[in-house]
């Protein structure tokens, strides 16, 4: 038998120490009851620009209320040459952190609390390493699984899971994060076969900037919203269609802007998406083999390298990572080969900075994998796992 697609951790538990015991240098946490910020909030300035440096920061996302998970939101370095990870110490204060996103000034980090009374968080990232949480706000929703910030830096975007909404916060200029402004259920289309309502699993913005697509694995639908953005409320223009059970999960989007790449995980395909800038309009084509053989391998999340030639995709399953070449500007996926992943379950995948190496983030062995990226996409191991407890997220920062 398959194992289920969605383990969600019970709210309310107890989490255990994790893994990540060391310390970086210099580094130093601290929890602070939330803030206000105010309801027109600007981006935080950005960090002074640095020199390339050999070892850059890296975030774990966990699930503190499950056994063996994590206490908190992990932190490491890895060499930006080798892939190789040094543990550092865990920001606690945060609870069941299953996933992170970066503000574009680099100042400061987010990660949501995967529970029944969803909230997301907000942490400051210092010049010397250091990190500061700043407060937290409700969600509006349940088991939110999925945030991102708007390229503006004055709004972040979370997905409800359980509930199936999606959510908007006003972020301050210090990177905090404002009371709710929208709040958007997923209400129809009825839900797919063998879902029992709507489920949003991931929202993101278009690369041109001008719309928020949100992927509904419960609907098996691509919403496509227009984020005004002085009230920070959403206004849907069009939706997508998948095909009826294929759970929709996560999308990347080619560089280029006019096609995604949309992972669904209950069929185990891949389906390269049309997205036109003029209209929001989001056009799913057929659905396209992961490599993995017959069954379901519960495909999670695509990469795109930052030249847009190759995309790789996780398999949960299968415990691989599918190769695809991109062709006809981002119109066309080959698919090349798939590669054991060296771990069980990898739940998230993420590319450094420059595309160098690739993080896999290993749920069921609680590993963090690393592989160096060649010219010709191939994939190559980066040394030994790296321990980390229930991995289900890893950030690479510049």
């Amino acid at each position: 038998m398959n194992p289920a697609p969605h383990p969600r951790p019970a709210p309310g538990l107890p989490g255990r120490r994790g893994l990540l015991g060391g310390l970086l240098a210099g580094a130093a946490l601290a929890a602070v009851p939330a803030l206000a910020a105010p309801a027109h909030a600007g981006a935080r300035p950005a960090r002074a620009p640095a020199g390339p440096r050999a070892t850059c920061p890296l975030l774990l996302g966990t699930y503190t209320s499950e056994g063996g998970g994590g206490t908190g939101i992990g932190t490491a370095a890895y060499d930006t040459g080798t892939g190789a990870i040094t543990p550092g110490p865990v920001i606690t204060g945060v609870e069941n952190p299953s996933y992170l996103a970066p503000h574009p000034s680099g100042a400061t980090v987010y990660a949501v609390s995967e529970q029944g009374a969803g909230a997301v968080t907000a942490v400051a990232i210092g010049p010397d390493g250091t990190y500061e949480v700043l407060g937290s706000r409700p969600t509006g929703g349940s088991g939110p699984t999925h945030l991102s910030v708007h390229p503006s830096g004055r709004w972040l975007l979370s997905a409800n899971y359980t509930s199936g909404s999606v959510a908007v916060h006003p972020i301050a200029e210090d990177g905090s994060l404002g009371e709710r402004t929208d709040l958007v259920t997923h209400s129809s289309p009825p839900p797919g076969p063998g879902q029992g309502g709507p489920h949003a699993h991931q929202i993101v913005t278009s690369p041109d900037g001008g719309h928020v697509l949100a992927v509904d694995l419960g609907t098996d639908t691509v919403y496509t919203y227009r984020l005004d953005a002085s009230a920070g409320t959403l206004t849907e223009v069009s939706r997508a269609a998948l095909a009826p059970g294929s759970g929709p999960r996560h999308l990347a989007f080619h560089p280029g802007g006019r096609f995604a790449y949309l992972a669904c995980e209950l069929d185990n395909t891949m389906v390269v998406c049309a997205y036109d800038p003029a209209t929001g309009a989001f056009a799913p084509g057929p659905g396209q083999s992961t490599g993995t053989g017959s069954g379901t391998s519960y495909p999670a999340q695509p990469v795109v390298t930052g030249d847009g030639a190759y995309v790789y995709l996780a398999n949960r399953g299968h415990n691989s990572l599918t190769r695809y070449a991109v062709e006809g500007g981002g119109a066309v996926l080959q698919l090349l080969d798939t590669v054991p992943v060296g771990g069980d379950w990898p739940r998230q995948l993420a590319l450094s900075p420059d595309s160098s190496l690739l993080f896999a983030a290993n749920q069921r062995s609680s590993t963090v994998t690393v592989f160096g990226v060649g010219p010709d996409g191939s994939l190559t191991g980066a040394g030994a796992p790296f321990p980390a407890p229930v991995a289900v997220c890893v950030l690479p920062l510049p």
